[in-house]
């Protein structure tokens, strides 16, 4: 409400005189700090609502937010084991074996708690649209082609593995089997045992793994050093870690490759994901935006 600076009268809505004393009423000046603040909150709430407008469009559960429960939780039940051990209760004995087992393992499960709570931070910057920048939804025909692509990759990679496997074993328990020929049945058992083992996970795992594919949610969330690919949740923006390439494919499927290395104990490791995507998604776009974040750092 807007009153007279002299009379205190009421003024209408864009008044140049007051009605009671006659004074021109002179135009209230904003002071270039309140203006600044007025901008900067309109700026937000313009953020907040576009962030909170593709929210609602992203119908995405954090899969990185069970994981973390899961583990806090059992952090818990080793800490709760580890107060009853020290409170030596005469009802509850527990032997200071597991005492010292349950010590190790809160603090492992703990470790993988905190490393998990800042995944899923991260993919929570990409469901809100944070740091997202482009995001679309698989086909059944793209999840398919996806899923099959991997499991012919994957069995490919298996087969030459247990191949390399087996001949060693052969190698190993052959000269086994000459120098101990009392033992002859039993290794050859033992052999034939490790071969069958190692063929099961070679020839099932690909077979799995492309069944839960197939039954993912099929979301692609590509943000600046993140990505979420239909169920799985990549990231490059950790120490000796980065973008290697990004680039537009035309095979085995139209879509995005995402070529990126990080850094752990078994030295410096590198992923390449393989994204279908339609003729709808600007992957030029994409593909400039990924380049120019990863020129940045």
């Amino acid at each position: 409400m807007n009153q007279c600076d002299y009379c205190g009268n009421e003024l209408k809505p864009g008044a140049k005189f007051c009605t009671q004393c006659g004074k021109k009423v002179e135009p209230k000046k904003v002071s270039k700090k309140k203006l600044d603040k007025k901008i900067r909150t309109v700026v937000n709430k313009t953020n907040e609502e576009l962030f909170m407008n593709i929210n609602n469009n992203i119908r995405l559960n954090n899969s990185q937010t069970k994981i973390v429960k899961r583990f806090s939780f059992l952090a818990f039940v080793c800490g709760l084991i580890l107060i009853l051990a020290m409170a030596d209760l005469d009802s509850f004995h527990i032997h200071p074996a597991v005492t010292f087992v349950s010590i190790f393992l809160m603090l492992v499960f703990i470790a993988i708690a905190y490393m998990f709570r800042s995944r899923e931070k991260k993919l929570q910057t990409l469901i809100t649209g944070e740091n997202l920048i482009a995001h679309w939804t698989l086909t059944n025909d793209e999840k398919y082609q996806y899923s099959n692509y991997l499991y012919q990759k994957e069995k490919a990679e298996n087969l030459s593995k247990w191949i390399l496997l087996s001949i060693l074993f052969l190698v190993v328990f052959g000269i086994t089997i000459l120098i101990i020929e009392e033992a002859k049945l039993a290794i050859f058992f033992i052999m034939t045992g490790f071969i069958c083992f190692f063929a099961f996970i070679a020839f099932i795992m690909p077979v799995y793994y492309r069944n839960k594919n197939m039954r993912a949610d099929g979301e692609i969330l590509i943000g600046q050093k993140f990505a979420y690919v239909n169920g799985y949740f990549h990231n490059w923006d950790f120490p000796l870690s980065g973008l290697k390439k990004a680039k537009i494919i035309k095979e085995p499927f139209r879509g995005l490759l995402i070529h990126y290395f990080y850094t752990d104990r078994t030295f410096v490791n590198q992923e390449m994901l393989y994204i279908p995507a339609n003729s709808e998604i600007d992957l030029d776009f994409i593909v400039q935006n990924l380049q120019q974040h990863s020129k940045k750092t």
